[in-house]
C-alpha cells in the first residue's frame, strides 16, 4: 500500500497524531478519537502496524521509529491547518487561536 493512500484512509493520519504523545490503549485511542468506530480503529491499527509505522506494546500501541519519524513529518502540517483553519472558518478564530497558543507554548 502506497504511503499517500494509507495516509488518505479516515482516521489514519488522527491514530498517528494521538500516538505521538506517547503509547495508548485501544480505548484510549478510541476516546481520543472521539467519533471513530471500534472497527474503524481496529482496521487502521491493522493497517498501520503492517506499514511498520504502528507496534503493540505492554501499554498498548505505539509508534515505531519509522513512525515517530512520519509524526515529525506532519508536525508542520499541524500548525499550517490551524493557520487554514482560522482563514476559512473565521467565527471560530478564537477556537484556532487557543490551538495554536497550545502548540507553540
Amino acid at each position: 500500500m502506497a504511503l499517500f493512500d494509507l495516509l488518505g484512509k479516515r482516521w489514519a493520519m488522527g491514530v498517528i497524531w494521538q500516538l505521538r504523545k506517547g503509547p495508548a490503549t485501544f480505548r484510549a485511542l478510541q476516546d481520543a478519537c472521539e467519533s471513530i468506530s471500534p472497527a474503524v480503529l481496529n482496521s487502521r491499527l491493522k493497517e498501520l502496524r503492517e506499514a511498520k509505522l504502528v507496534c503493540t506494546t505492554n501499554d498498548g500501541y505505539a509508534l515505531t521509529d519509522m513512525g515517530v519519524e512520519l509524526s515529525l513529518l506532519l508536525e508542520p502540517f499541524g500548525a499550517w491547518a490551524i493557520t487554514w483553519a482560522m482563514e476559512v472558518a473565521p467565527e471560530e478564530a478564537e477556537r484556532w487561536s487557543e490551538l495554536l497558543s497550545k502548540r507553540l507554548a
